[in-house]
């Protein structure tokens, strides 16, 4: 996702450019890592001193549910990054480390709808994390 379609799909849905989500989005445009909404707290809060967790949920929110986001739980904790523009089916290694993602192409479902027959799968995440070749090498 870029910056431009996520302001054509937030004008499309009602929602007005403000300088807050403007900031909130030019930080995800500018990383290809997840981010918490502490991370965005700390930048945040130096152009907006009275800015709220809740006002960056709220906004987060809106993110997620017009597909301008993708969230996962790192931790305990929920974090975001833009939405693939990739075409094609795929999933994430996310280093715990760097906070890097990679794309993965393969995908077990197929594996794994075997072992439900019975069972109407209407959708799936599938994650890995671990450290990415920098970080593993940093360590030794």
């Amino acid at each position: 996702m870029n910056i431009t379609r996520a302001w054509e799909i937030l004008k499309d849905n009602g929602y007005k450019k403000t300088d807050k989500r403007e900031l909130i989005l030019n930080m995800f445009e500018d990383t290809d890592k997840y981010l918490t909404a502490r991370d965005l707290l700390s930048v945040l809060k130096k152009d907006f001193p009275g800015m709220s967790f809740d006002t960056i949920y709220r906004n987060l929110a809106t993110f997620v549910n017009l597909g301008i986001l993708e969230e996962t739980e790192l931790n305990g904790e929920r974090n975001f990054r833009m939405h693939c523009e990739s075409e094609h089916h795929h999933h994430h290694f996310i280093c715990m480390e760097c906070g890097k993602v990679k794309e993965i192409s393969v995908c077990p479902m197929e594996m794994i709808q075997e072992k439900l027959p019975d069972c109407a799968i209407e959708s799936h995440k599938f994650e890995i994390y671990g450290k990415c070749q920098n970080c593993v090498h940093e360590t030794v």
